[in-house]
C-alpha cells in the first residue's frame, strides 16, 4: 500500500511540474521579458534626448584621468647580439 501512495504521489508531482513547465513558466517569462525590454525602451528614449544638441556640439561625459608616466630609473638597459651556432 505505501509502495503504491508513493508512486501515486511523484506522478502527481510529475504531471503538476508538467503542467506548470507548459502553460505557467511561458507567462512568467513572458512578463520578465516584457519588463526587461521596456527598461531597455527607457535607456534608449533618454540617451536620445541626451543627444538632442547643436549640430557639431561636443559633449564630454567625464573628466580622462591624468596620464602618469612610469618611473625610468627602474633598470639597466642591456645591449643584446645575436649568436650564431654552426653545427
Amino acid at each position: 500500500m505505501g509502495l503504491l501512495r508513493t508512486i501515486a504521489i511523484i506522478l502527481i508531482i510529475y504531471y503538476a511540474l508538467k503542467i506548470i513547465g507548459k502553460y505557467i513558466m511561458p507567462l512568467f517569462v513572458k512578463k520578465m521579458v516584457d519588463n526587461v525590454e521596456k527598461k531597455f525602451q527607457e535607456k534608449q528614449e533618454s540617451q536620445y534626448k541626451n543627444e538632442a544638441g547643436k549640430v557639431g556640439e561636443t559633449i564630454i561625459d567625464k573628466k580622462p584621468s591624468d596620464y602618469k608616466e612610469g618611473n625610468k630609473d627602474v633598470g639597466d638597459y642591456v645591449d643584446y647580439e645575436e649568436v650564431k651556432d654552426d653545427k
